[in-house]
């Protein structure tokens, strides 16, 4: 064979191999496990205490490492959470109730270096069920001394604060053995006795009365916020209504508006009409007016021609007659005038003498008057006194009936006789008001002078 061939299939071969190798040594993890690889160079680590300690392995977590197969050995330590449930039972709590508690928890080894180095310690090569019989022991342990620490009723009641209790109890203990505690959980507590059944039949019945009440107060509030409902629903439809009156009046209103808009621009249209029809009716007028004057003027002119045809026959038939007659009635009117006034000339002076007669004979008249002693014009007023009674008296004759109501029991009869006697005895107040002479007391006088013999003397012959 050819060398180079040989030496070409050889290098092939070698080369192969290498992969092989490599490949058959290039370990690789997921991300929850750490690959512990022991030997080759040592290196320093810082412990939690603060000590340094030297290691001969390095770890990965995570991805892939070449570990060398002559000095170097790699093992997987599990990173996964391991969960437990726990059960505790017959633990004494610090008022002597035994009790069972149930729980659970997950624990994981921690990431870290020092945690993984702890633990590499511990568990390295072993299932986890190593790990979580480890932790479910120290979890188990743990739970029971603070449960004898604790009474019963406040583990009941404060479980929160017992989980915080476990957690600062074995946080040491796990922190030694590189894990981590992730979570606690109290399931259930239960006691043979009773005694938490005991302690809750209280509150139960006060639940229940709390319920009841709860339900009282629950309709009592139902019942009142359905009233309140009610009322908001009827105000909300009052509202609503007067929403509605509002918007209708307003539209009411608009319409209204409108209307009278409409209306306002119609009376505008109808006045723009009417005012057009005046307007054309006072443009007819207006031409009417000029052809009646037209015909005015025409008539005019025809009537003055006729005036002056009628003047000028008038002139002819009527003026010149009358011209002639006027001349003639007033020359007879001067004559009758001249006439009538030496007629009234005449009866002048005729009356001017019957006017000095009649004076004449009245100033005879009064001097004869100046002349008669008293006695004979006594004697005269005598003579008219009857003549005077009687036309006293004439309105009285004149009536018809006359009807007299007494209420003083005398006769209707008497009481006329004593009204004309009291009408005649107003005739010397009668006498004295048209002569001046006093009747009443010149008979007064005669009486008195009768009475002494001598007979009475008028004021005249006194003087």
């Amino acid at each position: 064979m050819n060398p180079l061939l040989i030496a070409a299939l050889a290098a092939v071969v070698v080369l192969a191999a290498i992969v092989v190798f490599v490949l058959k040594n290039y370990r690789k993890v997921g991300p929850n496990e750490a690959l512990i690889i022991s030997g080759g160079k040592k290196r320093t680590i810082t412990m939690p205490d603060g000590t340094k300690r030297q290691i001969g392995y390095r770890y990965r977590i995570g991805g892939s490492t070449f570990v060398n197969p002559f000095t170097e050995q790699a093992q997987v330590l599990p990173l996964e959470i391991v969960p437990m449930e726990i059960m505790v039972e017959d633990a004494i709590a610090t008022n002597g109730i035994r009790c069972t508690v149930r729980g659970t928890a997950e624990v994981k080894i921690a990431s870290d270096e020092v945690s993984i180095h702890l633990a590499a310690e511990q568990f390295l090569g072993k299932p986890l069920t190593d790990i979580r019989d480890v932790a479910l022991r120290t979890l188990e342990g743990s739970t029971r001394a603070l449960i004898g620490a604790t009474n019963l009723e406040s583990l009941n009641k404060n479980r929160k604060d017992f989980t915080a209790k476990v957690f600062d109890d074995v946080g040491a203990y796990f922190t030694n053995m590189g894990l981590n505690l992730l979570s606690f959980n109290l399931k259930e507590i239960t006691d043979p006795s009773g005694y938490l059944e005991a302690l809750g039949r209280p509150r139960i019945v006060q639940a229940r009365r709390d319920a009841e009440v709860a339900e009282a107060e629950a309709a009592r509030d139902a019942i009142i916020k359905s009233a309140e409902a009610k009322k908001e629903g009827d105000i909300a439809k009052i509202q609503a209504d007067t929403r509605v009156a509002e918007v209708n009046q307003e539209m009411e209103l608009k319409k209204a508006e409108l209307q009278i808009s409409l209306n306002r621009k119609k009376a505008d249209a109808d006045f723009a009409y009417e005012l057009e029809r005046h307007k054309l009716n006072q443009t007819l007028k207006a031409e009417e007016a000029k052809v009646r004057l037209i015909e005015k003027d025409t008539a005019i002119e025809l009537e003055k021609k006729e005036i002056t045809r009628v003047e000028q026959e008038l002139e002819a038939k009527v003026r010149k007659p009358a011209e002639a007659e006027q001349f003639r009635v007033e020359a007879e009117a001067r004559g009758m005038a001249e006439a009538k006034r030496m007629q009234g000339l005449i009866e002048a002076e005729l009356v001017e003498k019957l006017g000095e007669a009649e004076a004449d004979a009245l100033r005879k008249k009064a001097e004869s008057w100046n002349s008669y002693s008293q006695p004979a014009l006594i004697q005269m007023m005598y003579e008219k006194l009857p003549e005077l009674a009687r036309e006293m008296a004439a309105p009285i004759s004149k009536i018809d009936k006359i009807i007299m109501i007494s209420n003083d029991g005398k006769m209707g009869t008497s009481k006329i006789t004593g009204e004309l006697a009291a009408m005649m005895s107003q005739l010397p107040t009668v006498v004295k008001s048209l002569s001046g002479f006093d009747l009443e007391n010149w008979l007064k006088k005669i009486a008195d002078k009768s009475a002494g013999g001598q007979p009475p003397v008028s004021d005249e012959n006194k003087s």
